[in-house]
């Protein structure tokens, strides 16, 4: 089969690998219909993430039809159309049990590796390097995928894969952040970044009660889309300076609700710490640029929430924990649980209340997967979404 695979800092190539076979009797094997490419594999790109190996094949965000079931899988049958989550999740260790799917013991073949660094392992991810299990992601013509009868949500015939393929990943995430941001009635909720994440979360953050959304950005067609799709008020961090802006916005109290979308490659122009970090890096002295982290602490408001749906890699420093302490700051934050979320967010796409598909800008053959990521990282063409067809 054709799929896009990893073979070093910003080095991917569609490779002819060897189809997927079922390799338990929980498995499923899909023929990928629909798949994209997420933030979060600009980390990849980039070259940030460790315990990469060259042609691994990447990618987390697929659905297709399946083709082949395995003797214990209950659940799904061959021709039925399904959404795969991008977190892998056994369903019956103490955390699926408590809707902790993101967290699952049983998963990540390779936890002590992830033990190591992070004290306990988190679930096995799809395409998304070996310290996290090293499956095979979904940018592919084909995807197995383990414990089937847990993470796939069935689709039912008529909606098009562009509405519903968002629920692998940026849709639950988008509504996770939210919803662990604590949002009250008439909260004014802050949003760090409009890549598809954000969208979502300023989306999510309306169906929870906000009563004021304010979006952060320097990238004028996501802060364009924030306001046409998610009604959202805007900063465009390039112009005016985020802190200053809200604290206007809000007679000096501060946001109720952060949310950081942007994670481990923040950029912030001038600022000291922003250079500081960008030199860091440069230099491998560091992993992640946290400056939006820092932002959020400083801008919310005494009593309020942080919630960081932004992946983080390593060891970012300069936090200002001082801060975050003495006002009193709620942190809550993690991969999504995305199980928990999907017939809930299903419904309200039959329902019509949202339609994900509005993030999408560009739609391309997997062949063409590669020069795509460069004009995503880069944000060229009015890039925000990218959807890949095998």
């Amino acid at each position: 089969m054709r799929a896009i695979c990893w073979h070093g800092k910003e080095d991917m190539r569609v490779d002819t690998v060897p189809d997927p076979k079922i390799e338990d009797p929980r498995d499923v094997i899909i023929k990928v219909t629909t798949t994209c490419i997420c933030g979060s594999d600009l980390h990849l790109y980039d070259g940030y993430m460790p315990t990469m190996k060259a042609g691994d094949v990447i990618g987390h965000e697929p659905m297709g039809v399946v083709v082949e079931v395995g003797k214990e899988v209950r659940k799904l049958q061959k021709g039925d159309r399904v959404v795969v989550p991008f977190t892998i999740s056994c369903g019956t260790c103490w955390f699926c049990e408590h809707q902790l799917f993101s967290l699952c013991d049983n998963s990540n073949p390779n936890a002590e590796v992830a033990r190591q660094m992070m004290g306990q392992s988190p679930a096995g991810l799809l395409g998304y390097s070996h310290m996290l299990g090293g499956f095979p992601g979904g940018q592919a013509e084909f995807l197995r995928v383990p414990y089937a009868d847990v993470g796939p949500i069935k689709i039912p015939d008529g909606i098009p894969d562009e509405k519903v393929v968002f629920l692998s990943d940026i849709f639950p995430t988008g509504y996770m952040a939210a919803e662990q941001a604590g949002i009250e009635p008439g909260d004014t909720v802050a949003v760090w970044g409009c890549g598809p994440v954000g969208q979502f979360a300023i989306q999510s953050a309306w169906m929870l009660g906000a009563g004021r959304v304010v979006a952060i950005d320097r990238v004028p067609e996501r802060l364009r889309m924030a306001e046409k799709h998610g009604k959202a008020e805007t900063i465009d961090f390039s112009r005016e300076k985020a802190y200053d802006k809200l604290m206007e916005m809000t007679k000096g109290r501060g946001p109720d609700r952060c949310i950081d979308c942007v994670g481990a490659e923040a950029h912030a122009g001038g600022s000291i710490d922003a250079l500081l970090d960008k030199a860091k890096a440069a230099a491998f002295l560091a992993t992640d640029r946290a400056h939006v982290l820092r932002e959020a602490i400083i801008c919310c408001r005494k009593g309020g929430t942080v919630s960081v749906p932004g992946v983080y890699v390593g060891f970012p420093d300069k936090i200002p924990f001082g801060a975050a302490m003495n006002k009193a700051l709620t942190f809550r934050m993690g991969q999504t649980h995305v199980p928990k979320y999907h017939h809930k967010l299903l419904e309200k796409i039959q329902a019509g209340e949202i339609d994900p598909s509005f993030v999408i800008t560009h739609q391309v053959p997997l062949e063409k997967g590669p020069e795509m990521y460069k004009t995503f990282r880069d944000k060229k063409d009015d890039c925000i979404k990218v959807v890949l067809k095998p």
